[in-house]
């Protein structure tokens, strides 16, 4: 990745892990952010100090959207930078970091869509969400995280189809 770089120095990116859940259809899991209506992202969330990704990504499931209701069955190996805009960063955590440092990891969804709630957490951050077919990803991304979401797309491809196919 040229633009946002691949593993710049942690101490100016936020650790965080991003989940990329897929339903038994092969399609993957985006929310739309309620402080950015028609800003639809997967769901993703930091690593708190001493976690693993592997614990932090079913605690960020959970809170996000209300379900631990799933399997890893993919994890890059790399972590992947990309920079928040200038305004964003500014008020993103009083300006501690330029962006986000992630470890993307695949899930297959074991529940029912009922079993998927926005509302468990104090602070929602999503109002909607949907499945959408995996290769339709990066047209759904907010412009600054696209280059993360085409390398999410051709890393996790091999997971994007029928559970039993």
């Amino acid at each position: 990745m040229t633009e946002h770089g691949r593993n710049p120095p942690a101490k100016t990116y936020r650790p965080g892990v991003g989940i990329v859940l897929f339903n038994a259809a092969g399609h993957v899991l985006i929310a739309e952010r309620i402080d950015n209506p028609g800003g639809w992202q997967m769901p993703q969330g930091g690593i708190d100090e001493g976690e693993a990704p592997e614990t932090a990504v079913f605690r960020e499931m959970e809170e996000e959207i209300g379900t631990r209701n799933a399997k890893i069955i993919g994890m890059m190996d790399e972590w992947i930078c990309y920079d928040f805009p200038q305004a964003l960063s500014d008020r993103l955590w009083n300006g501690k970091y330029r962006g986000q440092r992630q470890k993307w990891i695949a899930l297959r969804f074991l529940g029912t869509d009922d079993e998927i709630d926005l509302t468990t957490h104090d602070e929602p951050e999503f109002g909607d969400w949907k499945w959408v077919p995996f290769d339709e990803l990066t047209r759904y991304a907010v412009p600054f995280k696209r280059t993360v979401y085409a390398h999410v797309v051709k890393e996790f491809a091999r997971y994007a189809k029928p559970e039993n196919a």
